[in-house]
């Protein structure tokens, strides 16, 4: 200890002695070090534990139901009751909805995200509260309507209710219905949706009182099989493996399925870990922060290249110093030790400089989500698995940096040593070699990491272009939750057609329509079980069919092209014969045999006529196969617990039309407010955010690598030209021209690069068909992408070769030949 002591002393004296050579490693380290943990911090919080605050997370599983065509889904509460009381192997299972809700009367009213959960939720979780109680005794049964309590998230309890310990007990108004606060979650707590953060929690038993004052209909949903609304998640038993889980529920399911055939054939059940669940972030950003894990690991190995020749270059520096004391009985591994104390002291500060730019950067990826009306995104924590990861990353560094040069150090001879060093004080041109394939190395990263930006860049560029089947320019969209206002059916509906007309009345207005969906966003639309009179379904045929409720209109504002029959019309409402315009794809699938103009569709226990044909569009993704859809006039539909989007395509900026539903609204009914205004342009990027993620992030992380190849280079050649200045000046007195020098340089430079681009071209065709399921219309040997790619470093490496050539052959010849 007392040596390491020793050499830990040294080391900080030789870095406070070489203030730009320690700058210069340190900086090169915190790159490689923070793109790495701000990644790792993104994975560890999206995938790896996306439920802070809650206890024993490795135990929690994601559970969903599975649809006869092996589409996941999510679950019915009594499925979820079936289940919970009949496994064996689950410590308990936790279902909840997400929902915005109002808090508050009046112009203290507050749209906030809530989650709807079982009696057992936070039990399932292992959470505790900070302050106050969960849900405890008979407010966990079943019962529909019986528990008028709530639990509040610590960031609602701090803001609304100003840390006041004495809110516990005192009375809420959430969509008008009065809830007494029993509970505070945990300050770290937000829910049970990986990256959203939540603000309070409401019994599942409460639904029909939070969605439309306790209607029949929607306390019914609590007890429909086929109403598949909640998520769910799931706790293993100790020694539990997820397969033996697995196996129990798809028991479970086929129990399930004998008894009630009615709604249940064919469904499955299956749980997995978190990370691979089908709702949520994870399953967006799996894919990309993959990706960006391994260019992750490609910059850190060039950043350790790079500090790897700087400490070539050092350790060739104090050749003298160490054949000295390798004369005078030192030992080899002694020498080591102390030159890897010295790197391991560089990587640290690295690391702690790394943990800073980590720190501003982990919300990077909330920059790119688009402006949604989603509850908050959380952003990525900084906690002692990512410190243990960052400095794990600084022993690593440590290791691939140091361990050459340091054994390089001591593979001298020392006679020839003393000799060479007393000559010139280098070690002459032994590592010239290794440095050189280092430079190859980073030139070849450098290489791949650039592919797989402009893959992406390509991939992301392309995809904007794909035709969604509608226009969404000069359209403005804002969302309205009738149902947090108290507002019945009927009510809705008259709101509705007030607040169309005066948003018709305003200037520059061209169309007005609404629908309860919006295509293309992140929330993902809503089914209906459906049976076509004269199909006969498959035994596994999945016959729930994606749908929207739309207002007379829609087709011509969002221009969609009615290719049969006719639009709704104002006389489609509760009181007239059920109506239904379906998509091609409809009809090439179910009907493609006979005119579907009169085909009955049952839904809903009605039956449908069809009335019209619409072309597809994209619903849920710009690179989805056409698939069956269908549409219903809202009016004959409606509840308010569904929601309802308002569209306005205008002839100038949507900002104009923004300004003018938020007026129609106050106008309507001040108590009334419109959520999520924004272009229709900006809602549809939902559908490219994990390409937008890939595609601007591997763009930095490129740039990066480029950057440090670059520095490498340069670096390697500017040391060759200060060994060679002996060289040079004969070369120039002999008669050489400074072009004949640059020309030199040039091409040794130039040959690091080219082989850097053949290794890294190679690589980069292999690794880039492992994310080929992410690339959308594009290849993953695009041979235009690897063309610029080659042609871009090497213009960088004839760069970073020719400023240090230039800058030798301008050196007078005299002193050239002075130099010793």
């Amino acid at each position: 200890m007392a040596t390491l002591f020793n050499d830990l002393q040294y080391g900080l004296r030789t870095m406070r002695k070489s203030m730009g050579f320690t700058a210069v490693a340190v900086l090169t380290m915190a790159v490689g070090i923070a793109a790495n943990t701000t990644v790792f911090s993104w994975i560890d919080g999206i995938l790896l534990h996306p439920y802070p605050g809650v206890g024993d997370p490795a135990r929690l599983v994601a559970l969903e139901t599975v649809a006869p065509s092996g589409e996941h889904l999510t679950t019915s509460y009594p499925d979820y009751r079936d289940l919970r009381d009949g496994t064996r192997l689950l410590d308990g299972i936790a279902v909840s909805q997400p929902r915005p809700l109002n808090i508050g009367e009046g112009v203290r009213a507050q749209r906030i995200w809530a989650e709807l959960v079982s009696g057992d939720y936070f039990d399932v979780l292992r959470v505790k509260p900070a302050l106050g109680r969960f849900f405890a005794g008979h407010e966990r049964d079943d019962s529909p309507g019986g528990h008028a309590v709530v639990v509040i998230s610590y960031n609602l309890w701090k803001t609304r209710f100003h840390s006041d310990p004495a809110v516990l007990g005192t009375l809420v108004h959430v969509n008008r219905y009065p809830l007494t606060i029993i509970g505070v979650a945990p300050e770290q707590f937000g829910g049970s949706m990986a990256s959203l953060a939540f603000d309070l929690w409401a019994p599942a038993t409460m639904f029909a009182e939070l969605t439309a004052g306790g209607g029949a209909y929607f306390r019914d949903r609590l007890t429909d099989r086929k109403t598949r609304m909640f998520l769910s998640l799931a706790r293993l038993k100790p020694g539990v493996t997820v397969t033996q889980g697995r196996a129990e529920m798809q028991a479970l399911a086929q129990r399930l399925a004998e008894l009630h055939d009615d709604t249940n054939r064919g469904i499955g059940v299956t749980i997995m870990p978190v990370w691979q669940g089908s709702f949520g972030a994870q399953k967006t950003l799996l894919a990309p922060l993959g990706i960006l894990m391994g260019v992750c690991g490609l910059v850190l190995l060039i950043a350790c290249a790079n500090v790897t020749n700087l400490l070539l270059a050092r350790a060739t520096a104090r050749t003298k110093e160490f054949s000295v004391r390798l004369a005078l009985g030192a030992q080899r591994s002694r020498i080591v030790r102390q030159l890897l104390v010295e790197t391991l002291l560089l990587a640290l500060a690295g690391s702690l400089l790394g943990l800073a730019l980590a720190d501003q950067m982990r919300a990077a990826l909330l920059w790119l989500v688009p402006a949604t009306s989603t509850p908050t995104i959380r952003a990525a924590g900084i906690d002692w698995r990512v410190l243990l990861f960052t400095e794990a990353l600084a022993v690593a560094v440590t290791l691939i940096a140091g361990l050459v040069p340091a054994l390089q150090a001591t593979r001298m001879n020392v006679g020839e040593a003393l000799k060479e060093g007393g000559r010139s004080g280098s070690a002459g041109a032994r590592s010239h070699g290794l440095r050189g394939a280092l430079v190859v190395a980073e030139v070849s990263l450098a290489t791949v990491a650039l592919v797989g930006a402009g893959l992406f860049l390509k991939s992301f560029a392309l995809a904007k272009t794909i035709n969604p089947g509608f226009d969404a320019q000069h359209v403005a969209i804002a969302e309205l939750q009738l149902s947090t206002a108290g507002y019945n059916a009927t009510q809705a509906t008259a709101f509705c057609r007030r607040l169309l007309q005066q948003i018709e009345a305003s200037p520059g207005v061209q169309a007005v329509s609404y629908a309860d969906t919006v295509p293309l966003s992140f929330v993902g639309g809503s089914w209906e079980d459906l049976q076509i009179q004269g199909y006969v379904p498959a035994p596994s045929e999945n016959m729930k069919i994606y749908r929207n409720l739309v207002a007379p209109g829609y087709f011509a504002l969002m221009r969609i092209p009615l290719l049969e029959g006719r639009d709704f019309t104002e006389h489609d409402d509760d009181t007239s014969l059920p109506v239904m315009i379906v998509t091609e794809e409809f009809v090439r699938r179910f009907l493609p045999k006979q005119n579907p103009m009169g085909a009955k569709v049952n839904g809903w226990g009605q039956w449908f006529t069809i009335v019209g044909v619409a072309q597809d569009i994209k619903y849920h993704d710009l690179t989805e196969r056409p698939m069956p859809f269908f549409y219903i006039p809202i009016r004959q539909i409606y509840r308010p617990e569904m929601g309802v989007t308002f569209f306005v395509r205008t002839a100038g900026a949507t900002e104009a039309a923004i300004a003018a539903m938020r007026q129609a609204a106050r106008a309507t009914d001040p108590d009334v407010a419109l959520f999520g205004a924004e272009p229709l342009t900006e809602s549809i990027a939902a559908a490219l955010f994990g390409q937008k993620v890939a595609a601007s992030l591997l763009s930095v992380l490129g740039g990066v690598a480029v950057l440090l190849a670059a520095i490498g280079l340069y670096s390697v050649m500017a040391y060759s030209m200060a060994q060679r200045t002996n060289e040079i000046g004969i070369r120039v007195a002999l008669g050489a021209r400074p072009g004949d020098v640059i020309g030199m340089a040039l091409r040794r430079g130039m040959a690091f690069a080219f082989g850097g681009l053949a290794i890294g071209l190679v690589g980069a065709v292999a690794l880039a068909r492992l994310a080929s399921a992410a690339l959308i219309q594009v290849s993953p040997a695009d041979p235009a992408i690897y063309a610029g790619v080659a042609l871009f470093l090497a213009v960088i490496a004839g760069l970073a070769s020719w400023l240090p050539a230039r800058r030798a052959a301008k050196v007078d010849p005299m002193v050239c030949l002075r130099v010793q």
